[in-house]
């Protein structure tokens, strides 16, 4: 059971909170209520709960001091909800530096938005108490968020691919149509902030207009670094363009509002054409790009039409002409491909050094690709950079080909030692998944592009691992675990061996039989008889 506590200095706010939900039912269990956060301290430490409800302005000591110590002095601090007053914004601004999980305005506070607000933290501290052995795979999310890179990127070999992964991850794509928008978070009081502070800014106003957006549209946000993200509506009624346009917008223009708000901050957004299928998200997130450098101050959200400026929509740079290349690289750790690739693309720059700007779309899209498809690409990538004053964010300050350039050439480097150095950890990890999924799919028959599809590597390269570190090709593995289910369901005396082998996807029980016998030296009704 999840402990509680509530932190207000108005008792009936403290009564209100605490009738407000069957708390039990959620399987939290109240541990204390106090009226400052000196108080709220000490039941911290003594009590360790796992959710704080506080309101940001108290005598004594304040919520946001009560964030702030917890943050500084706690190496295990709980998950915070603020409740504040509309007038306390620059108060909140401040207490979400912290990652703050929530911020409710009391005089709009419902029991659905407390309980959406205590869920979403619940689901968090489900997800973290799960934790998986050194080999094990990365959770779902690092799949998902892969597999929705090599749709922005129309990375996938075909149409089968995508929806046999998709199937795979959980991932529904039966929307009428879909839009892109590519984002950049921006500050407008930033300029004195330390590193640290900017850092915690953008994470915090990202995480916000994540939530934000997902109650306004269905829709997907993905983080593409610290300050840029991307977005892909979904719509099942497309008979108005103009209506979905307008609908876009004014959600859009109140996600910045809020972001406003809470942060001085808000989103510069290119929106792309609306598309019917889902593989031609990639056409409409191109588009996006284009139309997002054409922003201006003044015009922060602009939508993709057909008369789009053509010197300005080549700003951009079709990453699909060498997405097999870099697919590949990054699926296989190759450095060597890796290392080409991006040679070739700065050999063209260097000889085209009027194309800056298609230059830094390069090298953009090269660090979002690594840092969505790295585990634990953030921190994967912002260690490339250590010695760099901005770590990897240098990029965007760099205004000739040169220095952008220099920071590709730094990458590269990196990123090649950094692919020596994993490639024979992640061999082992990649076989494992493959054979759950064979074991999860004992049933079908299996092939080997079906699995390697499901798992996003080639064909090639997991007949490789097999071989390795099985000792037995594929086919052969696939056969075993599907003899010894087998020997499973005759074990269990449920099924007849016709229905086994129609269970386990043979084609007929005579090749089953055959199969069987190859394998275990004896036929399957001779292995019953010695049950």
């Amino acid at each position: 059971m999840y402990k509680l506590l509530i932190v207000d200095d108005e008792p009936l706010v403290q009564v209100g909170i605490k009738s407000m939900l069957e708390w039990d039912k959620m399987d939290i269990e109240i541990v204390g209520i106090a009226s400052n956060g000196k108080t709220a301290c000490q039941i911290i430490e003594d009590k360790t709960p796992d959710i704080v409800i506080t309101d940001i302005k108290m005598p004594v000591m304040s919520g946001l001091e009560l964030v702030k110590y917890c943050s500084e002095n706690m190496e295990s601090k709980p998950q915070f909800i603020i409740l504040t007053s509309y007038e306390d914004f620059d108060m909140a601004r401040e207490a979400l530096v912290y990652h703050v999980n929530d911020y409710l305005v009391k005089l709009e506070l419902t029991p659905q938005l407390l309980q959406d607000s205590v869920r979403r933290i619940l689901e968090d501290l489900d997800t973290r108490k799960v934790e998986e052995p050194k080999d094990e795979l990365p959770s779902i999310y690092y799949y998902q968020e892969k597999f929705y890179i090599q749709l922005l990127n129309s990375l996938f070999e075909s149409s089968d691919q995508f929806t046999l992964q998709a199937k795979e991850l959980g991932l529904s794509f039966d929307a009428a149509g879909y839009i892109a928008c590519y984002c950049e978070i921006r500050s407008a009081n930033n300029i004195d902030m330390s590193d640290e502070k900017k850092l915690k800014l953008y994470h915090s106003s990202f995480q916000m207009a994540k939530e934000l957006l997902s109650q306004y549209q269905n829709c997907h946000v993905l983080m593409l670094d610290l300050y840029h993200l991307a977005i892909i509506f979904y719509f099942d009624d497309i008979d108005s363009k103009l209506h979905i346009n307008d609908e876009l917008y004014r959600s859009l223009h109140a996600v910045n509002d809020t972001l406003f708000k809470y942060y001085m901050s808000y989103l510069a957004c290119g929106l792309g054409n609306l598309v019917k299928s889902p593989l031609d998200i990639a056409e409409s997130y191109q588009n996006s790009r284009d139309t997002f450098s054409e922003i201006t101050d003044d015009n922060n959200i602009l939508f993709f039409d057909n008369t789009i400026n053509t010197n300005k929509a080549m700003n951009s740079f079709n990453f699909s002409i060498i997405k097999e290349k870099l697919s590949f690289a990054f699926e296989e750790y190759d450095s060597e491909a890796l290392s080409h690739t991006i040679d070739e693309m700065t050999d063209l720059f260097r000889s085209n050094p009027h194309h800056y700007l298609q230059a830094i779309d390069f090298a953009s899209n090269l660090l979002y690709l690594a840092i969505s498809l790295l585990p634990n690409g953030e921190n994967a990538v912002t260690a490339m950079f250590d010695d760099e004053r901005d770590n990897y964010l240098k990029l965007y300050k760099m205004n000739n080909m040169e220095q952008i350039l220099s920071w590709t050439e730094h990458f590269k480097t990196a990123l090649c030692e950094y692919f020596t150095d994993m490639k024979k950890e992640v061999r082992k990890p990649v076989i494992i998944r493959a054979q759950k999924y064979i074991k999860s799919h004992i049933g079908s028959k299996l092939s080997l592009p079906e699995v390697a599809a499901a798992l996003c590597i080639s064909p090639n390269y997991l007949s490789q691992l097999f071989k390795k570190y099985n000792n037995i090709g594929f086919n052969d593995y696939v056969t075993r675990c599907k003899v010894e289910e087998a020997k499973r369901y005759l074990n269990n005396g449920e099924l007849c061996i016709y229905e086994i082998a129609e269970k386990l996807g043979f084609e007929s029980s005579f090749y089953f039989s055959k199969v069987f016998k190859k394998i275990e030296g004896i036929s399957p009704s001779d292995y019953l008889k010695k049950i």
